[in-house]
Parts: C-alpha cells; structure tokens; sequence
C-alpha cells in the first residue's frame, strides 16, 4: 500500500486533533481504558496504522498481550471488568453509529458504571479515536514494519 499524503506535514490543520487527543488522555479515564477503547474502535473500523500504534503504547502502558489478542471477543472472554465491558459496548455502538443509532440498552449499562461527566469524556475519546481511523485510513498511512515481521 502506498500512502496517499503525510497528515502529519499538515500540524496546524490536525491541531484540534491532537488537543482532543491530550484532553481525552488527561481527563482521568484509567489509561487502559482509553487503549482498549482506542484498539477496539480500531479493530472495526481496520486501521492498521492505528491498531500497531495502540497496541504497542498500550503494551508499554502495562496491558497484557492476552486482553489484547481477545478483545475482539470481549464479550466471551472473563478477562475485562464491568466498566470495560460497557466502554467496549459504547466503542462499538458509536463507532457503528449509522446501524446502532446508540441503542438504550447500550447506555442504560453505561450509566451504571460511568457518571456522565465521565460518558462525555468517554464518547469523545470514542469520536477522537474513530476521527484518526478515517484520516489514517484515508490517506492510507502505513505502520512501520519491523525487520522480522515483513511478509515473505
């Protein structure tokens, strides 16, 4: 694949971006939380360059590589607590917004384990996280590969 343009030569214009990113980041939802969140929404919508990226910063964060190799099945696998699972459940309703119209069922969950000052933080990490899958898959940025991992 080859990439389309370097968002990054563009800093002014993605500055809005990267703020949401730092507000998201410091708003004092749990770190693992935001990786999960960032890899599932990741997951769905197939963006490679944001799935290397999350999954290494959520690596070095102190994740587990087994959370993070089921999470796609999050919902069969005992690994993920209550809080998570209804994040994952609102990451996946938002991100899929055209065909969930964000169900109540799906935030009647969430209101039991988050406040609402923290479900506004949460859905913006969401629309934060979904915002860099489109540009990334875009403009077809490409992870880096590392010497033993390329294809044959």
């Amino acid at each position: 694949m080859k990439p389309r343009l370097n968002l990054y030569n563009f800093q002014e214009l993605i500055k809005p971006m990267l703020k949401m990113e730092e507000s998201v980041v410091g708003s004092g939802l749990e770190i693992s939380l935001i990786e999960l969140v960032k890899m599932r929404a990741s997951q769905i919508n197939g963006c490679a360059f944001c799935l290397d990226m999350h999954s290494k910063d959520a690596r070095k964060k102190g994740e587990t590589e087994q959370r993070l190799y089921l999470l796609n099945a999050w919902r069969e696998s005992p690994l993920y607590s209550e809080r998570e699972r209804a994040a994952l459940a609102w990451t996946e309703a938002l991100t899929l917004i055209s065909k969930t119209h964000a169900p109540d069922n799906v935030y009647d969950v969430l209101k039991e384990q988050f406040t609402e000052e923290e479900i506004v933080k949460l859905s913006v990490l969401i629309v934060t996280i979904n915002g860099w899958n489109r540009l990334a898959i875009g403009f077809r940025s490409v992870h880096p590969v590392e010497k033993n991992s390329a294809a044959a």
